[in-house]
């Protein structure tokens, strides 16, 4: 079960706390989404704009940093991670991304963290809670980064590799392109302890790389079981949306499983899907209790449940400690 941005639900994204809260709720893995610097640094931010999860607009001496890029074929405006020293980024604070769903009462306490800190963050809570506790970093548009001469991969190994820690533990390298996995394949080797997972966005939509080459593939075709076999020549599993695994209705209730944990298991493939939320509008709808907005435990375990007994391998969640209850059948 992996702690999605750590324990997001109940703690601003991608912070050391929301870690720490994470791994003390029982998270088998932690996840930090990586995107760099100006100069150089791994940090971990879900996008590399960075105005929904930082108080970034508040400070008068960034205002002229705002504009408007194209990231994997979309036009985004606000301020971007590649855009500002590290040293300038420790200056800001994180802030809740939902705050009409979730508390925003932490928010302006705790800074952006980089893939060093939480490494060594990680060694002192896996210490602290006596177990081993594996590390999901997430590769965030490679293709652009590289393409700006800020390339993520080398740097990424390098960094896990240094730590005695993360040199052993279980680490799963995810990214939702394809090929920097397939480099990372080559350059690992299949006796690594770092697992590769290929994550798959809406079928309608190519990954990023792909995107950039102007090439044809779809998340559609990576999803037949003869996309499923090309996928398993490189990577370990599959990370799809929960709705590839049970696709909702027309009445919003979970419809007939699909055929892709049975398909992705044929070719030897682990399926880890995201994300479960534990507030009502992300949920299916015989789930849901209570205010439309509200969260909503009880209906978030039984949801999870309800993919478990699919067969999937493991779990994104918002919330590590529902996700816990739901895993070891606990009440």
């Amino acid at each position: 079960m992996y702690g999605h941005r750590g324990a997001s639900a109940l703690l601003p994204e991608h912070t050391l706390a929301a870690y720490a809260q994470a791994i003390a709720d029982g998270a088998d893995y932690i996840e930090p989404d990586l995107v760099m610097t100006k100069d150089g640094v791994l940090v971990s931010r879900h996008e590399n704009e960075i105005s929904g999860t930082t108080n970034v607009a508040a400070h008068p001496e960034f205002a002229d940093r705002k504009t408007t890029k194209t990231i994997d074929g979309e036009r985004v405006e606000g301020w971007f991670t590649e855009d500002f020293t590290l040293a300038e980024l420790k200056t800001l604070y994180a802030r809740e991304r939902l705050p009409q769903l979730r508390s925003t009462a932490f928010d302006g306490q705790f800074r952006i963290a980089t893939l060093d800190e939480i490494i060594t963050f990680l060694v002192q809570q896996a210490g602290r809670a006596g177990r081993g506790i594996g590390l999901v970093p997430e590769i965030k548009h490679g293709t652009y980064f590289k393409g700006i001469g800020l390339p993520m991969e080398d740097l990424l190994v390098k960094t896990l590799q240094a730590n005695p820690y993360t040199r052993v533990a279980p680490v799963t390298i995810q990214s939702f392109e394809v090929g920097n996995l397939r480099y990372l394949r080559s350059t690992l080797g299949r006796d690594s302890n770092i697992r590769l997972l290929q994550l798959l966005g809406d079928p309608k939509q190519q990954p990023g790389d792909v995107l950039a080459a102007k090439g044809s593939q779809r998340y559609a075709d990576m999803i037949t079981p003869a996309g499923l076999d090309q996928i398993a020549g490189y990577a370990d599993g599959i990370g799809p949306n929960l709705r590839m695994v049970i696709p909702l209705d027309a009445t919003g209730r979970l419809g007939t499983p699909t055929t892709l944990v049975r398909d992705a298991h044929a070719a030897g493939l682990l399926v880890v899907p995201y994300t479960f939320r534990p507030e009502n509008p992300f949920m299916a709808a015989e789930f849901r209790k209570g205010e439309a907005n509200a969260r909503n435990p009880d209906g978030s375990v039984a949801e999870m449940r309800a993919y478990l007994a699919t067969g999937i391998d493991a779990f994104f969640t918002d919330d590590p400690a529902l996700g816990r209850k739901a895993v070891d059948g606990t009440p």
